[in-house]
């Protein structure tokens, strides 16, 4: 997700499509030069400003890495499959993507993703200004399915899991989503986590109460990065090693 939209504030909606899904209603809205995705009425994501989306990305690496994960043209001789995996859950408007994407460092890049509409505004719609690049790396996989039953399924695991499907873990989309930040949900993640894998997780406010959760599912190294926002409380990202 994103901090709520700070600029056009102003200039009216334009609704550029209207989908119904499996999980309700989905909108993609265009305000001024930015455009914005509704959720069954809920603001989810702009493209105003892709800070949090960025940073979710950077602290996993860094976190992994133990050292800065960007800052200039960087290069990795290895071979893909010798460098990180990371899961980003949630492609929303491709912020987190395409910032992985600009990173050689990361190896397999695997999205997922629930909603076909969504997809769909990435491959042939106007969030494909943000998106193409990184749809076009051959690094980059996008998993048309349901997160929570994806983690509970595969096999697949992953050096790095950065999930930004909801506003976070106090303020889900869907009730289903809750599954996700509880004991079996984060027993889920952390199965499909290599033995130094990182977890983190975006949220629009802090959550101490999801920090001991962390903890009591096993994670070690739990910590809280915030992202300052223009109004109210900060965004944050939930980082947490598996133990």
């Amino acid at each position: 997700m994103s901090e709520l939209p700070t600029r056009d504030q102003e200039a009216p909606a334009v609704v550029l499509d209207r989908r119904d899904g499996p999980y309700g209603e989905v909108v993609l809205r265009r305000r001024g030069a930015d455009h914005e995705i509704i959720a069954n009425g809920c603001f989810l994501m702009d493209t105003a400003d892709g800070r949090s989306e960025r940073l979710l990305i950077d602290a996993a690496l860094e976190r992994l890495t133990g050292g800065r994960p960007t800052g200039g043209p960087l290069t990795d001789e290895r071979p893909t499959g010798e460098r990180p995996t990371v899961l980003i859950g949630g492609l929303g408007v491709g912020f987190s993507l395409a910032h992985a994407a600009a990173e050689p460092r990361w190896g397999r890049i695997a999205v997922v993703e629930r909603e076909g509409a969504i997809i769909d505004w990435h491959r042939a719609g106007p969030l494909g200004a943000i998106s193409a690049g990184a749809l076009a790396d051959p690094r980059v996989e996008v998993l048309h399915t349901d997160l929570v039953g994806y983690l509970a399924t595969t096999r697949d695991r992953y050096d790095a899991i950065c999930l930004d499907i909801d506003n976070g873990p106090d303020w889900t989309v869907t009730e289903a989503n809750d599954a996700l930040y509880g004991p079996a949900g984060l027993a889920a993640a952390r199965s499909r986590l290599t033995d130094r894998g990182v977890l983190a997780v975006w949220s629009a406010q802090p959550s101490p109460a999801f920090e001991r959760a962390l903890r009591t599912a096993g994670f070690a190294d739990v910590r809280t990065l915030e992202i300052p926002v223009g109004r109210g409380v900060p965004d944050v990202v939930h980082l947490a090693r598996r133990a």
